[in-house]
């Protein structure tokens, strides 16, 4: 998810920007509010970002931004990497727009991702994951244009991308669970739905496929990612390492390498 949204922030820099204009209906109420809005988007470090989102939601509680401050929220402690306040923002996300499908899907996904598998709480966490990534690929289906400079099609593009991420997060509860078939239905989904190229979702596959003894369908994946030209290098080290990994179990069995 990480990788996918990196540029959400972008977007809700934009949507913020337009706020100002009368091309939008959202419109800061004061001068003040104005000043408030424009230091979120002119502080860099996430820490100052949070402090000046704070600010704004606690000196204009009308504000019409709160959604889109509050995605803007969850979206950077995320990316820092904090669980605690992911989770924390995208509850109040949840309780300012019910529906929100990024609110859901970055639930799922970063509670899969802080779920171990020896963890007592397991099965807690990940029936909340499911619940959590079902209700946000709905919601992705319906979710309306937040933004009026996307064309349909990247609203669209945006709307698959958010259900490709809500069945990453299932198949990852899935891998947690050793349920492999289900894993690799779900990533194979979130292959398939995607707007924007994945290729940790190919890796995922591959692990999954891996996992079940199905040497050639784990090979084909890895490759998908190996081949992507928008993967990060770290994604294809690993599916390098993999790959060489599958090679030694496939001797191991005396499969074709």
């Amino acid at each position: 998810m990480k990788t996918r949204f990196k540029s959400w922030i972008a977007l809700l820099c934009g949507l913020l920007t337009l706020g100002f204009s009368p091309l939008w209906a959202q419109k800061p109420k004061s001068q003040k509010e104005v000043d408030a809005l424009q230091a979120v988007m002119t502080t860099k470090n996430p820490d100052e970002q949070i402090k000046a989102i704070e600010n704004v939601l606690t000196n204009f509680a009308d504000t019409e931004y709160k959604v889109v401050l509050l995605q803007f929220a969850t979206q950077v402690e995320a990316q820092k990497g904090d669980y605690a306040q992911t989770v924390f923002y995208a509850e109040r996300l949840l309780e300012a727009d019910p529906k929100n499908a990024y609110a859901f899907v970055t639930l799922a996904g970063e509670t899969a991702r802080n779920t171990r598998e020896f963890d007592l709480d397991k099965e807690e966490k990940l029936s909340k994951v499911d619940k959590w990534a079902k209700a946000g690929i709905e919601a992705a289906k319906t979710m309306p244009k937040s933004n009026p400079t996307l064309t349909d099609e990247q609203m669209e593009g945006l709307r698959k991308d958010l259900q490709s991420q809500g069945y990453v997060a299932m198949g990852m509860g899935a891998t947690l669970r050793k349920k492999n078939e289900d894993a690799i239905a779900n990533y194979k989904q979130a292959a398939a739905v995607a707007a924007t190229p994945d290729s940790t979702v190919w890796v995922r596959l591959g692990q999954a496929y891996m996992d079940s003894g199905k040497f050639d369908e784990a090979a084909a994946a890895l490759d998908k990612a190996l081949s992507d030209p928008t993967a990060p290098d770290s994604v294809k080290q690993i599916a390098q390492s993999k790959k060489t990994e599958l090679a030694a179990k496939k001797a191991g069995t005396g499969a074709k390498p």
